[in-house]
């Protein structure tokens, strides 16, 4: 498994250098990874991460469809948007009860490794990915605290180069907010 989930990691890297960078191929990338990652989380019995991965590549179909016909800024890449306040209170809402819920079932139900610290990345990354596909400049922030607690969680399991991506993947959520915002003030 530690070549797959190298493969998985390599192209996880790419796939979010490439939604930095606002380019639409981050998305065919991005399916490979996440059908991989649906392996590697179910051996690792980090089932809400494994249902995460179905998710996401339902979610990266979507936002390859959305950004194939989202609005355009410079050099063609895609624009940026805020959330309001409200949005931020239902994602709040949201995030606890999501949290709570999937939690409790994954420890009540299943043997899952970390019920509730994979209940919070899964429930976490659901929102940001959301915000990802709208173009919400917020969503890094959501990624932010989804890849510090995902640090802790991979590397609990022995999955260093899962470990090792979401550091990556950490660097990049600031790096993305940064280049975004920065985007979003010239606009």
């Amino acid at each position: 498994m530690n070549l797959l989930e190298l493969v998985a990691a390599l192209l996880g890297a790419i796939s979010v250098w490439l939604v930095v960078r606002r380019n639409i191929w981050a998305f065919p990338i991005g399916i490979v990874m996440v059908l991989l990652y649906i392996y590697i989380f179910l051996e690792a019995k980090l089932y809400s991460d494994m249902l995460l991965q179905v998710f996401f590549a339902v979610m990266q179909i979507h936002g390859w469809w959305a950004w194939s016909r989202s609005e355009k800024a410079d050099d063609e890449k895609i624009s940026v948007r805020e959330v309001s306040q409200q949005q931020w209170w239902i994602a709040g809402i949201v995030q606890v009860l999501g949290f709570g819920a999937l939690g409790y079932a994954m420890d009540t139900y299943t043997d899952a490794a970390s019920p509730y610290m994979d209940a919070f990345v899964a429930v976490e990354s659901v929102i940001a990915q959301l915000w990802m596909n709208r173009r919400y400049l917020e969503n890094w922030i959501l990624w932010i605290a989804v890849n510090q607690v995902a640090i802790f969680l991979y590397a609990s399991k022995a999955l260093w180069f899962t470990t090792g991506l979401y550091a990556v993947f950490l660097v990049m959520a600031v790096a993305g907010y940064w280049e975004w915002r920065r985007k979003l003030a010239t606009h």
